[in-house]
């Protein structure tokens, strides 16, 4: 448990005294514009590229494993929306924001740096494929949703070209899309820029984690509304445990592989459900609270899983 408690608490560290820091330095969220540009158009995508260019291509053609954690992704998303759609009385785009609270996990910011450091180098392939395919589901699933709610605001023509846009442009995507050209293609880059892109992986995970801890603390927490408690146990409990019956019904698969999808289905909400909030301008006061309080709460729960995953006591698969 030692051993558990010592890499979870840097990840956690690095949150609190990013909150600490947002709370006893009040500068306006604004200044946090490069910092977020840094981390998602420079630092993951690098993080990512070099995963998967350094990685066998026959290992990246996992379909029945990209579908079991893709398809638990949905379910999941797809309780957290009925929910929504019992406590909001039928509005389809907080419905949505709520689903996304149960359905998308830190996967960009905290993902890659908590899953490398608990079960090492070979869980950046899973890694990849699963922030690859969960991206592409919540990034469609989203604008059409939204869509649905306003249908007089945009035809499905404008949807699908904003979709279709926003996961082409996406610099993560794009980055792991090169990263699959350049092992298929077997492309080794000049030394230099193997560095540089080694400097900019290794600074991903302690901006990430800082700025998700500045961003939380400057989203004051006014109340906890009360279908809060069922959102965050949606995606803290509920997902790992979804995610562990579809891999021993598509399976069976590597233990490494399943520790590493548990792991990541374990992850708080991410700060893009926030950002899809405002962005849409309906359920931001209940986004950020549920970043906050799923964040808080993962470190108990995501501390126990990596404690399962690194002691062998993740129970074997169920239908093996």
């Amino acid at each position: 448990m030692i051993e558990v408690l010592n890499l979870a608490l840097p990840f956690f560290g690095l949150i609190i005294i990013g909150f600490a820091c947002g709370k006893i330095k009040q500068i306006p969220d604004t200044a946090l514009g490069w910092m977020n540009f840094f981390i998602v158009y420079v630092s993951l995508p690098a993080l990512f590229y070099r995963i998967l260019a350094q990685t066998p291509l026959e290992q990246l053609a996992q379909v029945d494993f990209i579908v079991a954690t893709t398809l638990s992704t949905f379910w999941v998303f797809a309780v957290a929306f009925a929910i929504g759609i019992a406590v909001t009385k039928g509005r389809i785009d907080q419905s949505t924001i709520a689903g996304l609270a149960g359905a998308y996990g830190n996967i960009g910011y905290m993902g890659p740096g908590l899953a490398l450091s608990t079960l090492g180098p070979t869980a950046a392939v899973p890694v990849a494929l699963i922030f690859c395919f969960d991206t592409l589901l919540l990034f469609s699933l989203v604008p059409f949703m939204m869509a649905i709610a306003s249908p007089q605001k945009k035809s499905v023509a404008s949807v699908a070209l904003e979709v279709v846009k926003r996961i082409g442009t996406n610099p993560l995507v794009i980055a792991s899309v090169l990263g699959i050209l350049s092992a298929a293609v077997h492309f080794q880059p000049p030394v230099a820029a193997e560095k540089l892109m080694l400097f900019l992986s290794n600074a991903s995970a302690p901006c990430a984690l800082f700025t998700l801890g500045v961003t939380v603390a400057l989203r004051p927490l006014k109340k906890v509304p009360w279908e809060m408690p069922m959102l965050t146990t949606v995606k803290l409990v509920m997902h790992p445990i979804i995610v562990f019956v579809l891999l021993s019904a598509f399976g069976p698969f590597e233990q490494m592989w399943v520790d590493t999808a548990v792991l990541m289905a374990a992850l708080p909400p991410a700060l893009n459900v926030f950002v899809f909030a405002r962005q849409y301008d309906t359920w931001v006061e209940q986004a950020s609270t549920a970043v906050l309080v799923g964040t808080v709460v993962s470190v108990l729960t995501l501390t126990t899983v990596m404690w399962m995953v690194k002691s062998g006591t993740l129970p074997p698969l169920l239908f093996r």
